[in-house]
């Protein structure tokens, strides 16, 4: 028996690859379904399954892509509806690989449709639960994103509670957990940078399995302090019901390089955002006029799928030499693929043509210490929760995931300072600002941690209103 958990970062996402006997499941797989294929080829096996454990709101899964390409079936649990050919299975239903079984147990609450599956060896013992959005490793799926119709969101708390007493605390505490997300997904509030645990350690560390908690104790403690979902969750959730394009398609159609000349000629004639997705020390340095930072080497295709509302909106690419077809794919996994095309030679061919360019500023924290003394408003674009724990006294919250809800803040003429943790984030949130007519914005390098190591003053007293 084999059991790969294939971790894609940027999503803090886990897709598992499960081989007994030359026969695979793949369970929760991403777009781009080439690796899997390749992989159950060099053993010699089949791709029999395809497990998908709900319908993803922060990702396009493979699973259309990889049954069409293999023939394998796509299963989902009860209540499952879709627009392609699928096994919507039933409670408690079986299926064989090889020498092993893995069975279907319907966990209702993340989202009604949502299904662990238990995965027992050739003796028939329970030895791992693929738990999707269910249970993470120190938290539980959050349950706001699938109210429908008379549903709430504490209807489906409720469900939860059930779901994880009837179905999962029963297991022995030496079953494995493969959770489908890790710390930085927006499925949950505070999941475990581990990525795979036990039924034992979550029973002694979740605070959403305490055996003595209550339903109406559980409602409130999943439902506290939830940050509305990011904007593209449901069109992808719409993607992996519906069906989308083919991955290689997208590749096609996207990875164009287009001259200096065609890419001003398109960025003048569309309504394509410019996104540059460098390091942030790079673009600091110059960018194109009105340009958008998103680092590929940051949360990437989440903050894409945050910050630009429309997944159909056209993009036109500044990436670093060699990564323009990585770029492509992270934008293609999070539903973005009206990629017209990229940059020939990156920025330094924007330069070489003498065309015209912007910068941004960029201070230390030591000069901030100083110019704090000036009374220039300074705004923290981390998250609340951030915020909350620690953050400069006189610093404003303006989380960047809502930046648009504070537009009306930022001072117009007057200089103003924008941190966040570690300097990725403000660089963002400056991009867009810039982008906007704030040329006053000034970026504090290297964000809090930085800021840390001043004698800049900072409490951990938060006015409620800035945590909504």
């Amino acid at each position: 028996m084999i059991i790969e958990q294939i971790y894609t970062g940027c999503l803090a996402q886990g897709a598992y690859y499960i081989e007994s006997n030359g026969e695979v499941a793949i369970i929760d797989p991403l777009r781009k379904v080439t690796d899997y294929i390749k992989k159950a080829n060099n053993n010699g096996a089949e791709i029999k399954y395809i497990f998908e454990t709900h319908f993803h709101a922060d990702f396009v899964s493979g699973h259309v892509t990889l049954a069409e390409k293999t023939g394998a079936k796509i299963v989902y649990g009860p209540t499952a509806k879709t627009n392609f050919n699928a096994l919507i299975a039933k409670d408690n239903q079986v299926f064989k690989l090889g020498d092993i079984s893995i069975t279907v147990l319907h966990t209702p609450g993340h989202t009604m449709e949502s299904t662990c599956y238990l995965l027992k060896d050739k003796e028939g013992k329970d030895y791992a639960l693929f738990s999707g959005d269910t249970l993470f490793l120190g938290d539980v799926g959050r349950p706001d994103l699938a109210q429908k119709g008379e549903i709430t969101e504490n209807d489906l708390a409720g469900f939860l509670f059930d779901s994880l007493r009837n179905k999962v605390m029963p297991l022995a505490d030496d079953v494995i957990v493969y959770p489908a997300h890790g710390a930085g997904s927006a499925c949950g509030k505070n999941l475990s940078k581990e990525t795979v645990g036990t039924i034992g350690n979550q029973k002694e560390t979740n605070y959403a399995l305490r055996a003595d908690m209550t339903k109406s104790e559980f409602i409130k403690e999943v439902t506290d302090g939830l940050m509305p979902p990011p904007a593209y969750f449901p069109s992808n959730v719409k993607l992996n019901k519906e069906g989308y394009k083919d991955f290689d398609e997208v590749i096609k159609n996207s990875a164009n390089p287009l001259s200096v000349e065609d890419f001003e000629l398109l960025a003048n004639e569309t309504e394509a955002i410019i996104l540059d997705v460098r390091h942030q020390t790079e673009f600091i340095k110059g960018f194109i006029p009105q340009s958008i930072f998103i680092g590929i080497d940051g949360g990437f295709a989440p903050w894409v799928g945050t910050l630009i509302k429309d997944i159909n909106q056209p993009i036109l690419l500044v990436a670093p030499n060699g990564r323009e077809e990585d770029t492509i794919t992270r934008l293609s996994r999070v539903g973005f693929d009206n990629v017209l095309g990229y940059l020939q030679g990156s920025f330094s061919s924007w330069v070489n043509a003498a065309k015209e360019i912007d910068t941004l500023v960029s201070v230390s924290a030591d000069v901030l210490e100083i110019k704090i003394k000036e009374n220039n408003p300074i705004f923290d674009v981390r998250k609340p929760g951030e915020y909350a724990n620690e953050h400069i006294q006189v610093a404003e919250s303006t989380p960047l995931d809502f930046l648009n809800d504070h537009i009306a803040e930022f001072p117009e003429k007057d200089n103003f300072y924008i941190h966040c943790a570690g300097g990725y984030r403000s660089v963002i949130a400056a991009s867009i600002l810039k982008a906007r007519g704030f040329h006053n914005v000034i970026d504090v390098a290297e964000g809090y941690a930085a800021i840390k190591k001043t004698n800049i003053k900072r409490t951990s007293k938060v006015c409620p209103s800035k945590l909504k």
